[in-house]
């Protein structure tokens, strides 16, 4: 099973952040902070558009407008992969439900209600507040790493349906995009400024 997930591949990703946080990445080498927000859908880590510069710096000018940050900045950087939860991947997906019954057991036994999927804004299709599914991977992934060791996820890598229908009757979406969480910081291999947008 373990030889399943080894990614021997390295792919460029692109972080959407305030320039302060991109230059001190790529300067100095601070490490950027995981996000672990209840709706990260990927659950916990460094998020990248994985070859997405353009959505990257659509994020950051979306945060720069909301007052979250100062100045819109898109960051490179090359990640290997390493052990790699990859949901456009059924070896992985085939582990979904398990993980899922597994987190409805110990909410129950704790008398908690399992978090739902929700939408960011009234109307909104995408239901980008994906509380159920980070739930789900941040329980399944931590409590089988820590059962195997070996099972100790670097990266997350999933494909993100959103945006309208790209025409009428259509299944593909505007802003359909593949996004990583990195769980391991030492799979960023290094940054890097592109060079335009």
């Amino acid at each position: 099973m373990g030889t399943q997930f080894d990614y021997h591949r390295l792919v460029v990703g692109y972080h959407g952040c305030d320039r302060s946080v991109g230059e001190a990445a790529l300067l100095h080498g601070t490490p950027l902070r995981p996000s672990n927000n209840a709706w990260d859908w990927l659950g916990e880590g460094v998020y990248f558009w994985e070859h997405g510069p353009k959505r990257a710096w659509e994020f950051a000018t979306w945060k720069f407008r909301r007052g979250e940050i100062y100045e819109p900045f898109v960051l490179g950087a090359y990640i290997h992969l390493g052990r790699c939860f990859d949901l456009t991947d059924t070896f992985a997906t085939n582990h979904l439900k398990n993980f899922y019954d597994d987190l409805h057991d110990d909410m129950s036994v704790e008398g908690q209600p399992l978090p739902e999927n929700l939408p960011g804004r009234s109307g909104d299709p995408d239901f980008i507040r994906r509380e159920l599914d980070c739930a789900v991977l941040n329980h399944g992934l931590t409590k089988l790493g820590s059962a195997i060791p070996a099972f100790t996820f670097d990266t997350v890598r999933g494909v993100f349906v959103e945006g309208r229908p790209a025409y009428p009757g259509a299944r593909i979406h505007l802003k359909t995009h593949v996004q990583i969480a990195v769980r391991n910081p030492d799979c960023i291999i290094g940054y890097f400024k592109p060079v335009s947008l």
